[in-house]
């Protein structure tokens, strides 16, 4: 290995993708003949490219498949002569299929029993990863909390309580709160569609607007996840209470100050503690994946990274 490469890490992502069988899941291997092996589909993030694209689009490279990302496992982390590489993975509904085609790094493409798949991968790390998505559940209901992308300043009307909240509740995107929100349409469709329910402040709808109109849904404006003089914090907890237990796939857009309350809420109602994490950033996002009502994987994503 050359000087300086073991500190060089290589992102990487890729899916354990699943349909469901008449035995159980199935699962897609890809075979490399490059090194003549069995694994799953998977790859190098692009310059500036976001894991969660990554893995979408290295499925559908791979294998031609469409799939919508479901819980979170563990990722893959070993060396190569380039560096270290860290393969982040997903559980992945396969939902639609556009054709493969046999080329030189992919060449064959086998769906194979859950259960016995372990007898066609070649590395044991695959194997692990495989116990993993089986000793839990395959399909799972995302609940996404977001906070909303760049928006203008704060504007104070001198004297005026109601204005200064009115005016408050109008502030729009910054230019790059907009570009922002488009790139969270992208991510955000890795999980599929949602029901999109948001804070009736103009900076939280206009940051979910791109993602409802590429999934086609419409954005619901909820009183109770408003950040408003006086607005009551246990209103929210208890409306994200109940998304929880509807089981609906969900995403909800709201405010650096009540989303903490809102987040633990989601945990809690999922049967978890809350996370101990500093508060999300503008644009970042928890996704919260359940199964029969429990959180069975958290992760948090940041636009930008």
């Amino acid at each position: 290995m050359a000087e300086g490469t073991e500190a060089l890490l290589i992102p990487a992502a890729g899916a354990v993708v699943w349909r469901p069988g008449r035995a159980g899941p199935e699962i897609v291997l890809v075979h490399r003949p490059r090194y003549d092996d069995w694994s799953y589909p998977k790859g190098k993030c692009e310059p500036g490219e976001h894991v969660l694209r990554t893995a979408i689009r290295e499925v559908r490279e791979e294998t031609g498949l469409g799939v919508v990302l479901g819980r979170a496992l563990s990722p893959s982390v070993y060396p190569t002569k380039a560096g270290t590489k860290h393969v982040s993975y997903w559980a992945a509904r396969h939902i639609q299929s556009f054709g493969f085609v046999s080329n030189d790094e992919v060449d064959d493409v086998r769906w194979l029993p859950a259960a016995t798949a372990h007898e066609q991968l070649t590395y044991e790390r695959d194997v692990a990863l495989l116990g993993e998505f089986r000793s839990g559940p395959a399909s799972t209901v995302p609940m996404i909390l977001l906070r909303h992308a760049a928006a203008g300043s704060k504007v104070a009307v001198a004297g005026d309580a109601a204005a200064t909240a009115a005016a408050d509740l109008a502030r729009p995107l910054e230019a790059g709160g907009e570009a922002d929100a488009k790139i969270l349409a992208g991510l955000l469709a890795s999980y599929g569609e949602c029901q999109v329910i948001s804070s009736a402040a103009q900076r939280c709808v206009a940051t979910v607007r791109p993602y409802a109109e590429t999934m086609g849904v419409p954005i619901q404006v909820e009183p109770a996840f408003t950040d408003t003089p006086g607005s009551a914090p246990d209103a929210g907890a208890e409306r994200v209470t109940s998304l929880a237990a509807s089981r609906v796939p969900t995403l909800i857009c709201a405010h650096r100050e009540n989303l903490p309350v809102l987040i633990d809420a989601a945990f809690t109602a999922l049967g978890a503690g809350p996370p101990r994490a500093k508060p999300l950033g503008k644009g970042e996002f928890w996704v919260l994946q359940s199964a029969s009502g429990e959180l069975v994987s958290a992760e948090r994503h940041d636009p930008d990274k």
